[in-house]
């Protein structure tokens, strides 16, 4: 039985020890503020976003998640921030997250209230550095100072 349990452990470990691709969204309304929702699982401030699902790609995910998170609709990406795979960047797994600046509209609204407690408009230079979820201040940061990462 060992014989054959070995390799299934093996191919299962290939197969399910790989980091998760995710999005996350600057949304940039037409005043130029920023929206970030605060989240039910930790309290923080942070970027709307979440996994990519099977059969999806990055910009599908990330009209997806801004839809269900705010209520906003993507107009258009800006620009590609950055590709953050720190393993500690995600305090549940190990994920990859590609993270886009996205032109939006609409008004900003709790869509989903297992995800969301609230959702805000901030000013650029008012954003709740100190009090966000994840790696977001850090994506915010490269936003803000115009960079495209990789980190």
């Amino acid at each position: 039985m060992s014989l054959i349990w070995r390799p299934v452990r093996v191919l299962l470990g290939l197969l399910l020890r790989r980091p998760i691709l995710g999005t996350s969204v600057i949304p940039v309304l037409p005043t130029g503020q920023i929206v970030l929702i605060r989240r039910t699982d930790n309290g923080l401030w942070g970027l709307p976003g979440g996994i990519i699902d099977w059969g999806e790609d990055i910009l599908t995910a990330a009209r997806r998640e801004l839809a269900e998170e705010t209520g906003l609709d993507l107009l258009h990406v800006g620009r590609l921030v950055g590709i953050y795979s720190k393993p500690q960047r995600d305090p549940r797994f190990h994920s990859v997250c590609v993270a886009l600046e996205a032109h939006v509209a609409g008004q900003p609204m709790v869509a989903d209230p297992a995800e969301v407690i609230e959702i805000s408009a901030f000013d650029p230079q008012r954003l709740p550095m100190r009090n966000l979820s994840h790696d977001h201040a850090q994506q915010l940061q490269d936003y803000l100072a115009g960079k495209t990462v990789l980190a």
